[in-house]
C-alpha cells in the first residue's frame, strides 16, 4: 500500500467507530455528519479490503480483521498525539487531550464524580477513557503505554512502574439491614455458617478473605461468583447473603438498607495507589493529571 494514496485521518474515524460501534454516535464523537462518516467507512473497507464493521442487532460489530487493527490503530493516533503537541505547550483550560486511566467499579465510584467535576472547572475540553483491567493487564497496558495512569492495588510490577498512595482503606463485611446477623459481636462462626457473594474479577476477595480463612483451616461458602462491585446492594437486598467490599465503599452503601460490620477476624489495611510509568515523571500534562487525581481522592 502506498502511504501517499491514503487518508490518514482514515485512522481517527475507525478509532471512533471502534469505540462507538455506531455510525451517527461515531460522527458525534468527531464532529462529522453521518453521510462524511458512512462515505470514511466505505472508504476504509476499501483501504483495508475487509468489511470492518457488520450491522446486527446490537449494532455495528466489527470483524476479526478490524479487532486486529483496534489497539494498533489506537497506538498510533496517542504517538502522533504526542508528536504534535509538546508538553510544554499543555494548557488544560484549552487542551483537547483524552487521558486513558484503568479504574475498576469500586474506585470509579469513590474517585470519579469528584475528578470530573474537576476537570470540567480546570479542563473542559479535557476527557478520561475508563476501562477495567486485571491487575496483570494493568501492568501491561501500562508498560505498553496504553494506559496514562492506573487507580488500584497493591499491584505487582518491575520498577518501570510508579506509585503514591492515594488513601488508605479495610475490607468489612457487609448484608442487607435486617439479616439475622445483623448484630453486634459478629463472630467467625457466624461469617463461616452464612452464604457468601464473591467479587470473582478481583483478587482482593481472596486475599482479605479467603487466605485469612485459610490460616485458621477454614472456607467460606461461595453462593454466587459476579464480577463487578457495584452489583452487591441489589442482591444483598433481595437475598441473606454476606459480601466483603472495601469500608469506603461500604460507607456509600449505608444509606441504602446495607448494615456494615467488622470482620471477625484479622484485615490488615490497604492503601488504593496512583500508578503510571516512569516515562511519564518529567511530563507537565501527566503530572497534572495525576494532581488533580489526588486532590480529588483526598476527601474520600
Amino acid at each position: 500500500m502506498n502511504l501517499r494514496s491514503v487518508d490518514l485521518n482514515l485512522l481517527v474515524i475507525f478509532d471512533a467507530l471502534m469505540a462507538e460501534r455506531n455510525v451517527t454516535r461515531a460522527a458525534n464523537r468527531i464532529a462529522m455528519s453521518q453521510p462524511a462518516m458512512s462515505n470514511a467507512l466505505a472508504r476504509l473497507r476499501e483501504a483495508f479490503r475487509d468489511e470492518l464493521f457488520v450491522r446486527t442487532a446490537k449494532g455495528m460489530e466489527p470483524t476479526p480483521r478490524a479487532i486486529e487493527l483496534g489497539e494498533a490503530v489506537r497506538q498510533i493516533l496517542r504517538q502522533t498525539e504526542r508528536l504534535l503537541v509538546s508538553d510544554l505547550e499543555f494548557d488544560p483550560t484549552s487542551s483537547e487531550r483524552t487521558f486513558n486511566a484503568r479504574m475498576s467499579d469500586l474506585i470509579g465510584f469513590l474517585a470519579l464524580p469528584t475528578l470530573l467535576r474537576a476537570l470540567r472547572v480546570e479542563a473542559p475540553a479535557v476527557r478520561l477513557d475508563i476501562v477495567h483491567l486485571s491487575p496483570e493487564q494493568t501492568v501491561k497496558a501500562l508498560e505498553a503505554d496504553q494506559l496514562d495512569f492506573a487507580l488500584s492495588m497493591d499491584l505487582k510490577h518491575v520498577n518501570t512502574i510508579r506509585s503514591t498512595v492515594l488513601f488508605e482503606d479495610q475490607m468489612v463485611c457487609v448484608m442487607r439491614s435486617g439479616h439475622r446477623l445483623d448484630k453486634d459481636g459478629l463472630t467467625i462462626q457466624d461469617f463461616i455458617d452464612g452464604d457468601h457473594l464473591r467479587v470473582a474479577m478481583s483478587p482482593t476477595d481472596i486475599r482479605f478473605v479467603d487466605n485469612a480463612l485459610s490460616v485458621h483451616g477454614l472456607q467460606r461458602r461461595i453462593v454466587a461468583n459476579v464480577p463487578h462491585w457495584l452489583l452487591i446492594p441489589p442482591v444483598l437486598h433481595e437475598t441473606d447473603l454476606l459480601a466483603v467490599v472495601s469500608g469506603k465503599l461500604a460507607g456509600r452503601f449505608s444509606n441504602q438498607g446495607i448494615s456494615v460490620r467488622p470482620l471477625p477476624f484479622d484485615s490488615t489495611p490497604f492503601n488504593w495507589r496512583l500508578y503510571w510509568h516512569r516515562r511519564h515523571d518529567g511530563s507537565h500534562p501527566h503530572r497534572w493529571i495525576r494532581s488533580l487525581v489526588q486532590n480529588a481522592c483526598a476527601s474520600i
